[in-house]
């Protein structure tokens, strides 16, 4: 249920009455005094309002626009006149706000600013597609930036303001491995475009991993309110630190329900610190096992009272995980200390490890528990990806294919055989998505041709022909399917 707009006022009114000194005396005089506004005179009565909080905080969190404009030519075909003109372009071929020979597609959302120099964080999918940003300070300053780093997998991004003004202000990153359920919290955004908005609400849960927004799904939930807009925006702890970028709402309506989710600032500072060091793509340590969620009937088999941990479903030859002794069955049950009951948390504490040193696990062999030290390393190249995008007539028109690898299968997120061709992308509309390609499958044969390098495919879809058996492998289960020529 949706938290009351009036709640926080009466839970100030109720502060303010319950207190002690003169502001208190003076409330409970009578009704009309109680009306009036009175200065707070002590910093208790002062934290009395979120004001102070915001005054620091609002200045770093800043307004995103993105936008993806396609240079045409003069040339269109009589298709595309007639598309044009009925989605609203004039003769001339003006989009909307756009110039001759222009189309243009916009992305509105929030940022924050973590760096003086003008690093500001955001979401990936408000900058995803786009080639350009600007970025609206609070007090109306705009400015062009770059995209430094994109990161879908946590939908995380970083711009950086391009010849940016002096005296901008970064918001301090807090801890969010310290947040508790109840907390008050404050969003920070630009919802529906009418400019920048506070909303405050408390903690509801931490480490929710059923949102599916991202890859690593280990979110904040909150009730203060999140609507469109908001994506890319502070989450605000009392100190003005931040605590979470807001990302994602729960709403059947496309406003706020009160379900609102965040990225923890752990996982934040993580992708920044990334951007800082000059890289354009963050890198995470390679396991090299597959893990499972644990049943009630597991946790009854090993001894547990309820199910928590991962099991070690799988591992990889010369892995990190076969090298420090994992094996198959073991039960993770912490990463350095901190409890894992998902996959989905398992792989957001160790993505967090970083790409040097160790990760200690605590596991559970049989009934008996110990510790093992994992190396913390990239996953491997272990051949050329030779990527190849399809453009010969095949059921793999529009399709991205690369060679596998450990580092492939990390970046994709699925198990690969030891040798294959792996799908990385699959254009929107092309033939190979209306023949239903994912990203993630692996090509095992074409006409019964084996399928290991992306050379085969290439060879083999160079030939005209007027049907296409095609086996892949998806999620372990190979599927087998005829397309006509």
């Amino acid at each position: 249920m949706p938290r009351s707009p009036l709640l926080p006022a009466a839970c100030l009114a109720l502060a303010f009455v319950t207190g002690s000194g003169p502001v208190a005396a003076q409330i409970m005089k009578t009704p009309e005094v109680a009306q009036e506004r009175i200065t707070p005179q002590t910093k208790p009565q002062v934290q009395l309002s979120f004001a102070p909080v915001v005054k620091r905080a609002a200045p770093s969190v800043v307004n995103v626009y993105a936008s993806h404009v396609d240079k045409r030519g003069p040339t269109r075909s009589a298709m595309e006149e007639f598309m044009r003109r009925f989605f609203g372009e004039d003769g001339a071929g003006r989009g909307r706000g756009g110039a001759p020979g222009e189309r243009a597609q916009r992305s509105l959302g929030s940022g924050v600013i973590v760096d003086e120099s003008g690093l500001v964080v955001t979401n990936n999918h408000v900058i995803d597609n786009m080639n350009e940003v600007r970025i609206a300070l609070a007090d109306r300053r705009e400015f062009e930036a770059t995209i430094v780093l994109r990161d879908p997998r946590t939908d995380l991004a970083v711009v950086k303001i391009k010849n940016p003004a002096p005296g901008l202000v970064a918001m301090p990153f807090g801890d969010s491995e310290v947040l508790e359920v109840g907390d008050f919290v404050m969003a920070i955004g630009n919802p529906f475009g009418v400019g920048q908005t506070v909303t405050q609400g408390i903690i509801s849960a931490l480490a929710r991993t059923q949102v599916g927004s991202s890859d690593y799904q280990f979110f904040i939930q909150t009730d203060a309110a999140i609507n469109p807009g908001n994506s890319g925006g502070a989450l605000v702890d009392l100190q003005g630190q931040l605590v979470g970028i807001n990302t994602a709402i729960y709403s059947q309506s496309g406003g706020s329900h009160g379900i609102g989710f965040a990225i923890p600032a752990s996982m934040v500072r993580a992708v920044v610190e990334t951007a800082k060091n000059g890289a354009n793509t963050v890198r995470r340590p390679w396991l090299g096992a597959r893990v499972q969620t644990v049943t009630p009937d597991i946790a009854e088999s090993m001894g547990l009272d309820h199910p928590t941990g991962v099991l070690v479903a799988s591992l990889q030859a010369k892995s990190p995980a076969e090298e420090a002794g994992l094996k198959r069955g073991d039960l993770i049950l912490t990463v350095d200390g901190k409890p894992v009951d998902d996959p989905e948390a398992f792989g957001y504490r160790f993505a967090l490890k970083g790409l040097t040193g160790q990760a200690k696990f605590g596991i559970q062999r049989g009934t008996t528990r110990s510790t093992v030290s994992v190396k913390l390393a990239a996953a491997p190249e272990t051949r050329p990806r030779d990527v190849l995008k399809v453009r010969t007539r095949s059921p793999f028109l529009g399709a991205t294919v690369v060679n596998t690898s450990p580092a492939v299968a990390e970046e994709l997120q699925v198990d690969f055989p030891a040798e294959g061709v792996a799908v990385a992308s699959v254009d929107e509309g092309s033939i190979a998505n209306r023949a239903g390609l994912q990203k993630g499958d692996v090509i095992v044969s074409v006409n019964g041709v084996p399928i290991t390098v992306t050379k085969d495919l290439d060879r083999v879809t160079r030939n005209s022909l007027s049907a296409w058996e095609v086996s892949i492998n998806r999620g372990g289960a190979v599927l087998t399917s005829v397309f006509g020529g």
